[in-house]
């Protein structure tokens, strides 16, 4: 590995303990802007995943697409060859890394939509060791930036998967296969509550975090420019097919069209290995 795939001791600690770290100068910017000129290509033709999150449709928007690694190809350029993937494996200990799936997001300047705060292991039906890469495409402040529940990912509780275009949980709070779903806290109602975590981040940074870490936007601090993250969802062999509740059901029949079924490790055609790469 080259030194911008190495994660040292004491951010390996920061990410267990914590449950989210900054790595720094990681991505070089040729990555950046293969990424850039992905989403750009996404945009001209965006798959059937495309989201504008955005209600009004005269306003700035907050746009989205997911699962796209494999209908771009400066996304599956990225995924298979970027550092992303042997970063992975060290934070999380693990022999080998998968990919779950790849999202980006944009805000248009002037957009007020903003995430809200949540957990990304209730969004979907994964179970595992699994952790997420958040890498902005332009320099971030904290302010414009996204914050996390220091810790959260220890609290051991699963909260309700909350709609990007209002806020709201998607289904009332339940228990689903045993298990309880809650409703997150409200973060912007009093931040000063929380211990969050939150970095000025230059180009090439970049933040990874636990699946189970709550996370979101701030206030309504409103982009004076358009500002673009690209995201991976990765996960160490033990991640397999869990069912979640039935607000995850299009992303499920997905990859159920591929053949998983409940149970099945995260593996295979639509979920790559990424590390070790094969030849």
């Amino acid at each position: 590995m080259i030194v911008e795939d190495v994660v040292s001791d004491e951010e390996i600690k920061a990410f267990k303990r914590d449950g989210a770290v900054v790595l720094r100068s990681r991505f070089s910017e040729d990555w950046l802007a293969l990424l850039r000129d992905g989403i750009d290509a996404d945009l001209a033709r965006p798959t059937d995943n495309f989201t504008r999150h955005t209600k009004d449709p005269r306003a700035p928007a907050y746009f989205e697409d997911y699962w796209a690694w494999n209908k771009i190809p400066q996304f599956t350029q990225f995924v298979h060859n970027s550092p992303c993937a042997p970063l992975a494996a060290q934070l999380l200990g693990a022999p080998s890394i998968n990919l779950v799936m790849d999202n980006w997001f944009l805000r248009e300047a002037g957009s007020t939509s903003r995430p809200p705060f949540h957990q990304d292991l209730s969004y979907f039906d994964f179970e595992g060791t699994m952790c997420v890469l958040w890498l902005p495409l332009e320099p971030v402040t904290k302010e414009n930036g996204i914050a996390f529940v220091k810790g959260s990912h220890l609290w051991d509780k699963l909260f309700m998967r909350v709609r990007f275009a209002d806020g709201h949980p998607s289904y009332e709070p339940t228990e689903v296969a045993g298990l309880t779903y809650h409703p997150p806290p409200d973060v912007n109602a009093d931040p000063g509550a929380f211990d969050l975590l939150q970095w000025d981040m230059n180009l090439g940074d970049c933040i990874f975090f636990d699946m189970r870490t709550l996370h979101g936007g701030l206030s309504s601090v409103t982009p004076t420019e358009t500002v673009r993250r690209f995201t991976l969802r990765m996960t160490a062999p033990d991640g397999r097919i869990r069912y979640r509740g039935d607000w995850a059901k299009d992303e499920r029949a997905q990859f159920e069209a591929e053949g998983y079924r409940e149970g099945d490790r995260i593996d295979g055609a639509f979920f790559p290995q990424l590390w070790p790469r094969r030849a």
